[in-house]
């Protein structure tokens, strides 16, 4: 994951933090330095002065350096510059403890050293490599963790947007198919006319209020399942035989909206060219192992084989599953004997 140090990575941390942060390590610094010399005085000036361009010297190389030549690969130009700021660094650090503090500018040297002395600018470069290091690691995770969690901000409303759009596909294809139904009563001026009006408009309610929730109570699947086959058993007559099965406790159980509406259409889409009897078997287990297992089965017409395998309902069903699910659903659709079986096992 590429993190961005361009302004608005700036936002992954507010700038509270960083005031806190900073009085947080400076008091931090007086008190150990101060204790272990005595000097809590002298603590306190030089750790105003060497923590304030620490400061600067870590923003620098945050917002500038890297930014500039580290992300754009120019890494002997980001040495050579960091180099460079390391020494204006050290000679405006020590100047400052010299002229306003101490002249002494290592006191704490256990040796005769002074500033500007070989030994001097190695252990101050030590120690400004080191916070230069430290820091910006701090800064890298903050802002690994910002992008990290701002991608799967993303990703979430990508799926919700993906789900949504595959809901909203299967929709119309239901009504489409089902005003067709109910088309063919009225041209026969059927009795059972108002019977399918009421259903539908159940079924509607269900379709424009229900599965704008991310889930529903499979009840509430099963029941709209039992009314769409009975609007099919309206139209058909003697030529449907269902029969839902259920094994275990349902009661407080929810799936995702129009789930397993596809594979029911299919039964009637493809059951009806040349067999006159469409056989629906459908279960519904809740097994131990925390998992809803979905099984149908329906006779259908020959040379119909690819089409049960490809179409719509089927591809937007899997897409689905894959979003909700990812690996963790099993789908299979096998054909033996004209008879076309569906499992499905999801996760509750």
């Amino acid at each position: 994951m590429k993190i961005n140090f361009t302004n608005n990575s700036n936002r992954s941390i507010p700038r509270r933090y960083h005031i806190m942060f900073w009085i947080s390590y400076f008091i931090f610094e007086v008190i150990r330095w101060g204790s272990r010399y005595e000097d809590y005085w002298y603590s306190f000036q030089s750790n105003l002065v060497t923590v304030f361009f620490t400061m600067i010297l870590v923003y620098v190389n945050i917002y500038y350096l890297i930014p500039e030549f580290i992300l754009k690969k120019k890494y002997k130009r980001y040495v050579l510059l960091f180099f460079l700021l390391l020494c204006v660094w050290y000679i405006v650090r020590t100047a400052c403890i010299y002229f306003w503090i101490n002249p002494d500018v290592w006191p704490e040297s256990t040796d005769e050293e002074t500033g500007f002395s070989f030994n001097h600018v190695v252990e101050v470069f030590t120690i400004g490599i080191g916070h230069t290091a430290l820091f910006t690691a701090i800064k890298l995770t903050a802002d690994w963790i910002h992008e990290r969690k701002r991608v799967e901000r993303l990703q979430e409303m990508q799926l919700r947007t993906e789900l949504d759009f595959l809901k909203s596909q299967m929709q119309p294809h239901f009504f489409f198919n089902t005003l067709n139904n109910l088309y063919a009563l009225a041209l026969a001026k059927s009795d059972d006319t108002p019977s399918v009006i009421l259903k539908l408009s159940d079924i509607m309610e269900y379709i424009l209020y229900d599965v704008r929730e991310s889930h529903v109570r499979l009840f509430d699947a099963i029941t709209y399942i039992n009314n769409y086959i009975d609007l099919e058993r309206l139209r058909f007559g003697e030529d449907i035989d269902s029969e839902i099965d259920i094994s275990g406790g349902i009661d407080k159980i929810n799936v995702p909206p129009l789930l397993f509406l596809p594979f029911i259409e299919n039964c009637f889409k493809h059951g009806i060219k040349k067999n006159n009897n469409v056989q629906i078997k459908i279960e519904f287990i809740n097994n131990h192992d925390e998992f809803l297992i979905f099984k149908v089965e329906n006779t259908f017409s020959e040379g119909t084989d690819e089409k049960i395998k490809h179409g719509i309902g089927n591809k937007n069903v899997r897409r689905r599953l894959e979003l909700l699910y990812n690996s963790k659903f099993e789908l299979s659709t096998k054909i033996i004997d004209n008879t076309y079986k569906v499992f499905l096992k999801i996760p509750i």
